[in-house]
């Protein structure tokens, strides 16, 4: 009876990770519904719980090991669709909608980011066996977010993210803070430096202050370099069980 209580309760525990996971499609439609009332600030205080949930379903998942008790239930999957609400779609509706590009630019720029996004989600190259993205990853969310803290010109910001979209078809790294071990420390304190300033320019508004900017611009250059220097072995079928165990819930 005990063994059985304990297998039923693992079970409801697995499933509640996975509607933990799903809750980021949730939040991804409260930052839609913020930015069509053009509430920015707001929109990425949603994107950001979003992301907060990403951040932690993985663990749980491999702490539970999901994949043996719910084998029926693709964690990673369902991660995929929810990611690319809230890291791609949502995003480019905000590039629409906002004043952050050129108006004749904005619905093209919505369309190439949502079209190499799914390039990115669909290749099965784009990790290394280190951790390493291989190719811009998708992360629309930062690169809308630093137009608005930067205050970046129309044009300026336009360019930034057509070249985006272009580094996602070029093989270069790009550094995952939790996954990649090298300097990994270094990168989870720039990342958290990162965080406190995006919080701080929400809670008063964009565009963000001088000190907000530096650390926005600091954290930048110090992760593309990262991953540009990064190693860049590709995965092998050895490596795909431990890259698919680094994968979100």
């Amino acid at each position: 009876m005990t063994s059985r209580f304990v297998s039923t309760l693992k079970i409801w525990a697995c499933a509640g990770v996975h509607l933990l996971t799903a809750s980021g499609a949730v939040f991804g439609l409260f930052a839609l519904m913020a930015a069509s009332d053009s509430q920015w600030e707001a929109a990425f205080a949603w994107l950001g719980v979003a992301l907060v949930v990403d951040g932690i379903d993985g663990p749980l998942a491999r702490a539970l090991d999901i994949k043996k008790t719910l084998p029926r239930f693709s964690g990673e999957e369902l991660d995929h669709v929810v990611d690319y609400l809230t890291y791609v779609t949502v995003p480019a509706y905000m590039v629409v909608t906002s004043p952050i590009a050129p108006e004749g630019l904005r619905l093209p720029l919505a369309a190439l980011i949502l079209l190499s996004s799914l390039y990115h989600f669909s290749d099965t190259e784009s990790k290394t066996a280190e951790g390493y993205f291989v190719g811009f990853p998708a992360i629309w969310n930062a690169v809308v977010l630093y137009c608005f803290v930067l205050g970046l010109d129309q044009v300026v910001a336009a360019v930034v993210i057509a070249l985006c979209v272009v580094f996602t078809f070029i093989p270069l790294c790009w550094v995952h803070p939790v996954r990649v071990r090298r300097l990994r420390l270094l990168t989870l304190g720039v990342v958290l430096a990162w965080s406190a300033a995006a919080i701080s320019a929400m809670l008063h508004g964009f565009p963000g202050t001088i000190g907000e900017r530096i650390v926005f611009v600091v954290a930048a250059v110090y992760l593309i370099a990262v991953g540009v220097s990064g190693k860049r072995r590709s995965a092998s079928a050895s490596d795909a069980p431990e890259l698919t165990a680094q994968s979100g819930a």
